[in-house]
């Protein structure tokens, strides 16, 4: 069967059958028939609530916030796709073509951090799909909700691709302040003919290498992510990654295996075969070393790792390249000792 066509700046050609649809309707192909162009549609999101909770064990925080459901970035190999099927959308071209807008999440921020019942915690924004995504540009919702974190003082870890997080550098600072803040630049790439490949509506390498820097002097602790490493296409980047963002100012570093929980499997699988056929099975191959035989593994624990030589072999390159980086192998600790709710009586100590 041959590849389906690439669809420019998509990461997604496809759109697999949502797991809880019954019915699946199938057309039939045309040769030569040219591919969808979908524009990207955005939705409003009626959420009662912003904040959301997680029991994780191997995620390193409880709490995030997440302004878009569904990601304009089109990552192929995103493990958050599945997560649109929860909306009756598909986690192909539909998670990254309607994107759910949550325009009340500033308002609804401020609600719950004023409530009696909230206990400051260190807040992950995001923990499914970037805040920083190209439509924030002009909406500016995960800007307000900055603004509500840095009045609060309440600790923020940011989590992007994209270079968009140096324009809210002015609230960053004030939680840096009261150390109160971190930002982790996911970093896959160098290469940036597989950047737009494979992450067709993120930031350039050098654009988020040049975010890295302009945190870093501005005093905000900065950090790089490399994930996902993916065997056989990305893996030997490692080294270069690394030592590129601490000459950016990285200080502290993660690296994550990828993993393909549910249709990202085909997602992923059918974006290999138009971009990389000769290398498809190898890169399957590998993942599916580290996955106990399958694309993904769930478990806690092992999913956030994987297993087999070519995991220790990645997280043994990983942490040789960090050393030699000179990135420590610590995370910065966010303090909620300044929080406040505005307007409370002050005290002695504000």
């Amino acid at each position: 069967m041959r590849p389906r066509r690439q669809i420019s700046g998509r990461g997604a050609s496809m759109n697999p059958t949502n797991r809880f649809e019954r019915i699946e309707v199938v057309p039939e192909p045309v040769e030569d028939e040219a591919p969808d162009r979908p524009e990207t549609v955005y939705l409003r999101d009626r959420s009662r609530s912003v904040i959301t909770r997680n029991a994780s064990p191997d995620i390193g925080f409880e709490a995030s916030i997440n302004p878009y459901r569904g990601c304009e970035h089109g990552c192929a190999y995103c493990y958050a796709r599945p997560t649109h099927e929860y909306l009756g959308f598909s986690a192909g071209l539909d998670f990254e073509s309607r994107v759910l807008v949550k325009e009340d999440a500033p308002e609804l921020l401020r609600k719950e951090l004023s409530s009696p019942g909230w206990k400051p915690k260190i807040l992950s924004l995001s923990g499914v799909t970037d805040p920083y995504q190209p439509v924030e540009r002009k909406l500016r919702i995960t800007r307000r909700c900055v603004e509500v974190l840095a009045e609060f003082r309440n600790p923020l870890a940011v989590v992007t691709k994209n270079h968009l997080v140096t324009r809210d550098i002015d609230l960053l600072e004030e939680l840096a302040k009261h150390g109160a803040v971190s930002v982790a630049v996911s970093l896959t790439t160098l290469d940036e003919d597989l950047r737009r490949r494979m992450e067709p509506r993120t930031s350039s390498p050098r654009r988020r290498l040049d975010a890295m820097r302009k945190l870093s002097e501005a005093g905000i602790p900065v950090g790089v992510m490399t994930a996902p490493i993916i065997p056989g296409l990305n893996d030997h980047e490692l080294p270069a990654l690394l030592s590129a963002a601490a000459e950016a100012g990285a200080t502290f570093a993660a690296c994550v295996p990828v993993r393909l929980p549910g249709a990202v499997a085909k997602v992923f699988g059918d974006w290999l075969s138009r971009h990389f056929p000769e290398r498809r099975e190898k890169v399957l191959s590998r993942i599916r070393s580290m996955r106990g035989g399958s694309l993904n593994d769930p478990r806690f624990g092992s999913r956030m790792r994987g297993e087999g030589p070519i995991a220790e072999h990645i997280a043994q390159l990983f942490h040789i390249s960090r050393r030699r980086a000179g990135i420590p192998d610590r995370f910065p600790g966010l303090s909620v000792a300044a929080f406040r709710v505005p307007g409370d009586q002050p005290t002695l100590f504000d």
